[in-house]
C-alpha cells in the first residue's frame, strides 16, 4: 500500500536515484561500523547503505513506516521514537563502536536535533545530514554575516563542517519548497575540554540581541560573574570567530 507523506512528521522522501548514489559514495560505508540512519523514510537510504555495510540502525518516529521497515528481516534494527528522545551515547555504548550517523532530517525540527546530537559528538565518528539549505549556510557561515550566529558557533566549535552536495526539491517526493544541502560533520578532538554548557550559555547571551553591541548583553553577563579579563565587547556578536567564544569559555571555566 503506497504510504501517504505527512504534514506534520514532515515528510519528504528522496527519490533521485543520482542523488542517492552520490550521498551513499559520500558516506562510503563499510561492514562492521555502527551506521545509524535518523528517518529512513521509505528507505531511499537505507537500502543501499545496508547492501553496502551489512548492518544498519534506524530511528523512525511514523509507527507504519517502522512497522514497514521491522518486515525487512536481517541486518535492520528498528528504533520507533522521536530522535530527539534517543540517547546516542548509550546506542553507541550498545553498538559498542562510535556511530556513523546518517539521514535526511525532518526540517522543521533540524536545529533541535543538531543540538541534540551535540551532546554525543565524542562518540560519534562522523554525521552525513540532509538538511534545508538555509541551515546548512548558517552552520557553516563565517563572522561577519547575518548567516553567523549560535548555530554556526555551537557546531564550528565542535566539528569540522565540509559541503557535499546541494539537492534541488525535485530530487523529492513530494519536493519541498526550498532547496537542500547535504553536510559531512567531523568531530573535532581538541573541543572536548571546553565545558559545553557554560559555552552554550555564553554564546545564547552573547546571541540574543545581535544588533547591540555586545557591551549591552554578554559585557552585563561578564560583569555578573566578576570577569575582569580583556574580552573586547565593543562589537557585535556576529564579528567575533568562534575560537574567541571558545577561548573566553575556557578562560571562565579556569576562574
Amino acid at each position: 500500500m503506497k504510504h501517504l507523506p505527512r504534514k506534520r512528521f514532515g515528510q519528504h522522501f528522496l527519490s533521485d536515484g543520482r542523488v542517492i548514489d552520490a550521498i551513499v559514495d559520500a558516506i562510503d560505508p563499510r561492514p562492521g561500523q555502527a551506521l545509524v540512519e535518523i528517518g529512513p523514510g521509505l528507505g531511499a537510504l537505507t537500502w543501499p547503505l545496508l547492501e553496502r555495510c551489512g548492518a544498519l540502525t534506524v530511528i523512525e518516529l511514523d509507527r507504519d513506516l517502522a512497522a514497514r521497515l521491522r518486515g525487512h528481516g536481517a541486518g535492520l534494527s528498528v528504533i520507533e521514537s522521536d530522535v530527539l528522545a534517543v540517547d546516542f551515547v548509550a546506542l553507541a555504548d550498545r553498538l559498542g563502536q562510535p556511530l556513523r550517523i546518517v539521514g535526511n532530517l525532518p526540517y522543521n525540527i533540524s536545529t533541535p536535533i543538531l543540538f541534540h546530537l551535540l551532546e554525543a559528538a565524542a562518540r560519534v565518528q562522523d554525521q552525513h545530514v540532509m538538511l534545508q539549505r538555509e541551515v546548512a549556510l548558517r552552520m557553516a557561515a563565517e563572522p561577519g554575516g547575518r548567516d553567523y550566529g549560535r548555530l554556526s558557533v555551537m557546531l564550528q566549535w565542535r566539528y569540522r563542517i565540509e559541503h557535499v552536495l546541494d539537492v534541488p526539491p525535485l530530487a523529492f517526493d513530494p519536493p519541498p519548497q526550498v532547496d537542500s544541502a547535504v553536510v559531512c560533520m567531523l568531530p573535532l578532538p581538541d573541543a572536548e575540554s571546553t565545558p559545553p554548557a557554560l559555552l552554550g550559555e555564553l554564546v545564547t547571551v552573547a546571541f540574543s540581541q545581535r544588533r547591540k553591541l555586545l557591551r549591552h548583553t554578554l559585557g552585563r553577563w561578564l560583569e555578573a560573574r566578576g570577569y575582569a579579563g580583556e574580552f573586547d565587547v565593543q562589537r557585535r556578536a556576529e564579528e567575533v570567530p568562534v575560537a574567541q567564544y571558545v577561548a573566553l569559555a575556557r578562560q571562565l571555566a579556569a576562574g
